[in-house]
């Protein structure tokens, strides 16, 4: 009998890093469905990038009152589930504090002091952050894209860290024999006096159900992160590995067209010249992304790290004049259509099928995408290398070059490029005409 409570712990323990390792799978896989790119190169700058950026959280504190808020949450939250390795080891051999037997009594102290200290300010960050999003309603957190599960989603989150820090609390403030330590019950000792009143089989029965909430709940935590915008939490760190290394602004050019200009620009070349015996002509690969299948590994996994933060939304230029352009929806979009093709390869045993639907015009519609200016100040904005312009132009290039949908005023410029070298319907003797003024 003695041994349930600690088979009972290592079946719920399997249980929940079983179903977490089913969903990176899982996640995994979709990720895997956007086409190959390289992002082998620069690896010191790469590594540099995630330190600097996740790590950091460098470009966080640009706004000094969030930044400085997720910067607590962030380290708050990861520093005290380093107890949760005792707590793992307590309850799959049966110990108690464990830790306090193998480390010296004043680290220790230290230690869980530290994490009780940081429990308190992590409150206090998750309180002000519930405060800004649901009372004060920072417009970055009200637009359009942000009802429904994203809103849910944002207080959910804030929910689970303030009860995971108060069973935290609440645990140390009922370990009688942690609290005879005397040593890193810094906060908890404030708490203790409030459970005075009780037997110590009460008190005891406390801290028992106090602890089991608070493994359960992290792993509960840990499962919930595949469903929810804090995902960024695990994949912050990729994303910002692979992220985009080359100028702001400068697109991949489709290795189809760069050949076709190099051949009009190439005197001695034969456009009609037919390829050597055996050699198989390229057929040039679709133009641009009309679904994720299109898009970039990178892009996809881009659009799973987004937070929802609106930074990006809140910086572009075009969605501040009115227009339907979000960069957040974007991704947003992006995510919610590949988890739909992730859903429709599970109920067919491994294979998409053809659903109908597409990214274009499904989710993200033309005038979305022709609101976009190219001025890149979503990916300067986004915290964690995110880069919504990258999925806007393959998009947009789709609908150029496969279905010649641009708007009238951008085929009329390229009609007057081809026509007379210019943007504008000058006569080509004309051109230089502005020299002279």
């Amino acid at each position: 009998m003695e041994y349930i409570p600690n088979i009972v712990f290592a079946i719920v323990l399997i249980i929940g890093i079983g179903y977490f390792t089913r969903n990176v799978k899982k996640l995994s896989r979709n990720i895997k469905l956007g086409k190959n790119v390289d992002v082998s190169d620069n690896k010191k700058q790469r590594w540099k990038n995630l330190a600097y950026i996740a790590l950091g959280q460098s470009k966080m504190v640009k706004r000094p009152i969030s930044g400085i808020l997720h910067i607590v949450v962030y380290l708050g939250f990861v520093i005290i589930n380093i107890e949760v390795l005792e707590i793992i080891v307590d309850g799959l051999l049966g110990t108690h504090r464990i830790g306090h037997k193998f480390l010296p009594e004043a680290l220790y102290g230290f230690l869980i002091g530290s994490f009780e200290i940081l429990a308190v300010l992590v409150l206090v960050a998750v309180i002000i952050f519930w405060i800004r999003r649901n009372v004060i309603k920072i417009k970055r957190f009200i637009k359009a894209e942000m009802t429904g599960w994203p809103k849910s989603d944002g207080n959910i989150i804030l929910y689970f860290e303030v009860v995971l820090m108060c069973l935290f609390l609440v645990m140390n403030a009922t370990d009688t024999i942690f609290q005879s330590y005397n040593s890193g019950n810094v906060i908890s000792q404030h708490i203790a006096p409030w459970f005075s009143s009780l037997s110590d089989s009460a008190i005891h029965t406390i801290e028992r159900i106090a602890w089991w909430i608070h493994i359960i709940g992290i792993l509960l935590f840990l499962n919930y992160l595949y469903f929810s915008k804090h995902l960024h939490i695990l994949l912050a760190f990729p994303n910002t590995y692979y992220g985009k290394l080359t100028p702001q602004g400068q697109f991949t050019n489709n290795a189809a067209v760069t050949k076709e200009v190099q051949l009009m620009m190439d005197p001695d070349a034969d456009p009609y010249a037919v390829p050597a015996e055996g050699a198989e002509e390229e057929v040039p690969e679709k133009f641009g992304a009309s679904d994720v299948q299109d898009l970039t590994w990178v892009n996809l996994l881009n659009a799973y790290t987004c937070t929802e933060c609106g930074r990006c939304t809140s910086e572009c230029p075009a969605n501040l004049t009115g227009k339907k352009l979000s960069p957040r929806k974007i991704m947003m979009d992006t995510r919610d259509r590949l988890e739909e093709v992730g859903k429709n390869i599970d109920a067919n045993k491994g294979t998409f099928v053809d659903d109908g639907k597409q990214l274009l015009g499904d989710y993200i519609t033309n005038e979305e995408l022709w609101a976009c200016t190219s001025c890149n100040a979503c990916v300067e904005a986004c915290p964690v290398s995110i880069d919504p312009l990258n999925i806007i132009m393959e998009m947009r290039r789709y609908l150029v070059m496969e279905q010649s949908a641009a708007p009238t005023e951008l085929n009329n410029m390229m009609t007057n490029i081809e026509n007379n070298g210019a943007p504008w319907p000058y006569n080509q003797m004309d051109r230089l005409n502005w020299k002279n003024e």
